[in-house]
């Protein structure tokens, strides 16, 4: 009879991310590059993953004082929040907006 090998426990990805967004330079590094995208769709999903991280939409809601029917509204991949509530939830995770001039691109 073979011996058994021992197999590592593998954590799921989303285990693992949701550990990484706790951290707020990682979050605020992870919500950067999907700015980067220029999709709100993709921005989206990323705010949607740090706030999961965060103890999840209703916990925020309640944090935010924002109705949670509409912050799972806010997003989905239809959601269109306003600038006013984007806000809202980035101070509610402890981040903020940063506006940097673009890079120029040589000749």
């Amino acid at each position: 009879m073979a011996k058994q090998s021992k197999k590592r426990k593998s954590k799921s990805y989303d285990t693992f991310l949701k550990k990484q967004l706790l951290n707020p330079d990682l979050a605020a590094e992870y919500l950067s590059a999907a700015v980067q995208e220029k999709s709100l769709e993709g921005f989206l999903v990323a705010l949607k993953n740090v706030a999961e991280a965060h103890g999840g939409i209703g916990i925020l809601a309640r944090t935010t004082k924002l109705n949670r029917q509409s912050m799972y509204k806010m997003f989905s991949e239809r959601g269109n929040p306003t600038v006013s509530s984007l806000f809202t939830v980035l101070d509610a995770l402890g981040l903020e907006v940063s506006i940097a001039p673009q890079e120029r691109k040589s000749a």
